[in-house]
């Protein structure tokens, strides 16, 4: 378990308590401790942060800190930065929060959704026209692998929105289902709207 220093000069309690609930937050989510606490402590931070200084306010191996920034770099959520007079590597964390979310959102997708969808592909190439496998279990491979196709499209429109266009579905939240209900009986009967057959 990694815990964090008592380093009170560097980090103040509200911060050192926000980094400390983040990486909780992130083993829920799957991803590492140290991971999520290191990315919590360079979003906090005023200044951008050398590997070194980040592995005594967390009180971590370097070389747990070198792994755990490759992997969020990886993800587009942290830079390495040049300081003028300095030859250490400083690191620094995207803060902008639209920016943060939409890449953790494509990056998911990349780890998580097109990987399910390669192999639910395969499997279902695999059980059609085998003879030895229920046609029901056929169904319900093609009705998954078409259920995350489908979330998968749905992440790329979204992730291409601009924030004005995101900011306002959410602020629609629920009241979006009455404008398509709506705007499928105007055009006749309860058909589909184009967003939702753009979907498909």
């Amino acid at each position: 378990m990694t815990e964090i220093k008592e380093t009170t000069e560097v980090l103040a309690e509200p911060v050192r308590q926000f980094v400390l609930q983040w990486g909780n937050l992130g083993e829920r989510w799957g991803v590492n401790r140290s991971v999520c606490q290191i990315h919590a402590l360079l979003y906090a931070s005023t200044r951008s942060l050398t590997a070194e200084e980040i592995a005594e306010v967390l009180g971590i191996a370097r070389s747990n800190v070198s792994t755990s920034l490759r992997e969020l770099q990886s993800w587009d959520i942290v830079r390495s930065v040049a300081v003028m007079g300095d030859r250490r590597t400083f690191y620094e964390a995207e803060t902008d929060l639209w920016t943060l979310v939409t890449r953790i959102a494509a990056g998911r997708k990349v780890r998580e959704l097109d990987p399910a969808a390669a192999a639910l592909r395969q499997c279902l190439n695999a059980a059609e026209g085998n003879d030895s496998v229920d046609p029901v279990a056929t169904m319900r491979l093609r009705e998954m692998l078409e259920f995350v196709e489908r979330t998968g499209r749905w992440y790329e429109q979204m992730l291409k929105l601009p924030k004005s266009q995101i900011a306002l579905l959410m602020k629609l939240g629920g009241g979006i289902a009455g404008l398509l209900d709506r705007g499928g009986k105007r055009k006749g009967g309860g058909r589909e709207t184009a967003s939702i057959r753009r979907l498909k």
